[in-house]
């Protein structure tokens, strides 16, 4: 930055005069001495008193006017509301530039949101691992809720990381960590659960045509091996982004997770975020079909019956668009905002208003997916009658675990047949 400033001899020193200047500067700017000014403020001195000897006061020189111009290589050049103002500030995508942001939404209501998350996702999907695990895996649906409760429960985990990161809590090495695993594994998770909805869809579809086909041990393995090839799979797909996410992490490139990557990782970022849009939309079809058939065979059964079970068939119709909303507000709305977001990340092509925009709208949906993880149990609530059953008996005999009659009812539970469970 380069300033020129121009006063007459009898304003005084050069040196009060420079540091008059400094003062003034320093009201408005963040400061910081370096060699080269120090050197020219020597300069500035000597060239005023040079000028005093060769035009002594009295004289046509005292009007001399002296102009001293000063090249300001600051550390720090920014205002005081700028100062202020960056750290609040996010990168854009591509040249570099900043945007400024709502604090507030970012550092606050973000923050406390994920929060109550954690405490209602942990606390509930906690008590449906005890209760899964204490039901033996005698169908497919039974496997594939096993493995959406670790799903959910491993992206639970990971909201502290991000409430920290976000909220500014947290050290530059922190927001390094979070951007390399926490939010790579919070994405693997949401896929895997997406992934296993699809399959207990088509396994609800299955039952509701078929509702007195019992799984036999071939189909249990292949449920099982199923489910391996899934979690490999998006293993797989999410360990480069980890890898990739390798730039030494500083005090400018942190406030962006995209800045952390190399050349090929944002590539790679890139792919995965089409892979994982094709992940999704595959499933969405199948959510879609497979319940529009079942809304279809049960309307079918109720006109059969036609004034039998009326209320129990209004019930079970009700569980069908249950599902279907929570598949709606949970995961569709990310999925139309993530596309043009990634953009945002990986190539220059939002001006900053809407880079801001996207921005919000993407932190928005994006809590919602995370909604799922606390919905879930509350699912297997209505969709699972084993897993009812253990809970209420969980419930009502805290007190009386070891009584003989509770351990009868538990046995009858886990070794039910799996074609009592809820078909929609």
């Amino acid at each position: 930055m380069s300033i020129t400033w121009k006063a007459h001899e009898t304003t005084g020193d050069a040196e009060l005069l420079f540091w008059t200047l400094k003062t003034v500067l320093e009201d408005y700017l963040t400061y910081t001495e370096t060699d080269t000014l120090k050197t020219q403020k020597k300069e500035i001195t000597q060239t005023y008193v040079h000028s005093k000897d060769t035009y002594p006061s009295g004289s046509a020189g005292n009007r001399r006017t002296l102009q001293f111009e000063i090249l300001y290589e600051c550390v720090h050049m920014r205002s005081k509301e700028e100062t202020q103002a960056m750290d609040n500030l996010t990168s854009a995508a591509g040249n570099g530039s900043l945007c400024t942001r709502d604090y507030k939404i970012t550092q606050v209501l973000f923050p406390l949101l994920y929060t109550v998350l954690f405490f209602v996702g942990l606390i509930t999907n906690s008590l449906a691992m005890r209760i899964f695990f204490q039901i033996h895996s005698k169908s497919n649906f039974i496997i594939f809720l096993k493995n959406t409760v670790i799903s959910d429960l491993l992206m639970i985990l990971t909201f502290p990381f991000k409430v920290l990161s976000d909220a500014k809590l947290g050290t530059g090495p922190l927001r390094a960590f979070v951007c390399q695993v926490t939010s790579v594994v919070f994405y693997f998770t949401m896929y895997i659960s997406i992934s296993f909805l699809g399959l207990i869809t088509i396994d609800r579809y299955q039952k509701t045509t078929r509702p007195f086909k019992t799984s036999n041990p071939s189909n249990l393995l292949g449920a099982k091996i199923l489910s391996v090839i899934i979690w490999a799979f998006m293993f797989l797909l999410s360990l480069p982004n980890m890898i990739l996410t390798n730039r030494r992490p500083s005090d400018k490139n942190v406030k962006k997770c995209s800045f952390l990557k190399s050349e090929f990782g944002l590539v790679w970022h890139e792919i995965v975020n089409y892979i994982c849009q094709v992940i999704f939309w595959i499933n969405f079809l199948i959510v879609i079909v497979c319940y529009t058939l079942i809304t279809k065979e049960l309307y079918k059964s109720y006109v059969r019956t036609r004034g039998v079970g009326k209320v129990p068939k209004k019930k079970v119709n009700i569980k069908v668009f249950i599902i279907i909303a929570v598949f709606f507000i949970c995961f569709v709305p990310f999925h139309f905002a993530r596309i043009p977001y990634t953009l945002s990340q990986t190539r220059d092509v939002f001006d900053c208003s809407a880079e801001n925009t996207l921005f919000y709208v993407k932190e928005s949906t994006l809590w919602l997916t995370s909604l799922n993880a606390c919905l879930d149990p509350f699912i297997y609530f209505f969709l699972c009658k084993s897993f009812k059953n253990s809970l209420t008996s969980m419930l009502r005999c805290s007190n009386s675990a070891s009584s003989p009659s509770h351990k009868n009812r538990r046995k009858g539970q886990d070794g039910g047949d799996p074609s009592e469970e809820t078909p929609v």
